[in-house]
């Protein structure tokens, strides 16, 4: 595309982004007329591979309880975990706590407005480095993520996967920003103008070609195969994992649970005592062993019921039983119902509970 192509591109976007782009709570723009930088950081890691619906449940109550870097940094990452809960992908949990101490110690508690220093926060990569930078603060920085690169590709007909397309599609990001800048626009307004056009019009399947700003410079549309662009990518099968898991309740109505290890699937997080395979499913022996140290009084376990739960990467088949009296220790707790709520406990486990009865 044309330098003068870019520029009627960016135009048409932007003009179309600030009549019909959505309104959404981390877009809100403060006296300075710019979106605040934490708020801003915290909603990109929470999008990272999380649909918008699913943020909007959880980022004003995230930003009422954390509202500031500081109050972030001093937290305890139990609580944030816990604030994080029903997002998934805890590790961005981690991530975004860990930012807010390098800013307040390394920043002042400002989050920084240039890529580089961005980029060295925990979690941060060149995407969100660049969303930070150019919605927050204005600075000329191209984004590219899977809506980006379907719109870009989509505009030049470039029919190739997303993957294979991904340096070709930073350079043209990079050019259309540059062209907004160079007459005046706004690279923040820009870049979100592509971002809500793949979210809401230039959808993967059934775009809507007859919304779209700038649907008369779009190749594929012209050759009427923009449902083919970009290629599908590989695909790889999900691993299966069994898990079993039981909910003891004492005669209090307290819950036994148990804390995960600090890596792998939902590290950190609480759970009702769990044991996992990876072959085939535990059996009801290996279970009582694991839980009430003894396989002979598998009897005491009744079985609830069981559910499949899926993953990024996993199939997860979870099978759960019900226990009363099981005493703590080994690092096992009693905790209320009512104290579940305040810990961090993965959407699986909250599914464990519930079919127990317990939530």
């Amino acid at each position: 595309m044309s330098d003068s192509g870019d520029v009627a591109v960016a135009r048409a976007l932007t003009t179309w982004f600030r009549r019909h782009g959505r309104v959404l709570p981390w877009r809100v723009r403060g006296r300075s007329s710019r979106r605040d930088g934490y708020r801003t950081l915290v909603s990109e890691l929470m999008l990272q591979q999380t649909q918008v619906s699913r943020v909007l449940a959880h980022y004003e109550a995230f930003v009422a309880r954390f509202p500031d870097v500081r109050t972030l940094a001093h937290a305890r990452e139990q609580s944030v975990l816990a604030a994080w809960s029903g997002l998934g992908y805890y590790r961005r949990a981690k991530h975004l706590h860990g930012a807010a101490k390098m800013i307040h110690h390394e920043h002042q508690g400002r989050v920084p407005c240039d890529v580089a220093s961005l980029g060295r926060l925990p979690g941060v990569g060149a995407y969100t480095a660049g969303a930070v930078a150019s919605l927050a603060f204005d600075r000329p920085e191209a984004i590219v993520d899977g809506n980006v690169s379907r719109v870009l590709q989509r505009l030049n007909g470039r029919r190739e996967s997303a993957a294979d397309a991904g340096a070709w599609a930073w350079a043209a990001a990079d050019a259309l920003v540059r062209s907004a800048c160079a007459v005046g626009l706004s690279p923040g307004d820009l870049n979100e103008a592509l971002m809500e056009l793949g979210a809401t019009v230039c959808t993967p399947r059934g775009p809507r070609c007859g919304a779209c700003p700038v649907r008369d410079r779009c190749v594929a549309r012209a050759s009427g195969s923009q449902e083919d662009i970009p290629l599908p990518k590989p695909t790889s099968p999900r691993r299966r994992l069994h898990c079993a898991s039981v909910v003891a309740v004492d005669g209090r109505g307290r819950v036994l649970i148990e804390q995960r290890g600090p890596d792998g699937l939902w590290a950190d997080m609480w759970q009702a005592p769990t044991l996992e395979r990876l072959d085939r499913p535990p059996t009801r022996s290996e279970l009582a062993e694991y839980v009430l140290g003894r396989a002979a009084d598998a009897g005491m376990l009744r079985r609830a019921g069981g559910f499949e739960h899926q993953t990024t990467h996993r199939r997860v088949r979870f099978v759960v039983y019900t226990a009363r009296s099981v005493p703590a220790g080994d690092g096992r707790v009693l905790k209320s119902s009512r104290a579940l709520s305040a810990i961090p406990i993965s959407n699986a486990q909250r599914k464990v509970l519930a079919m127990a009865g317990v939530g």
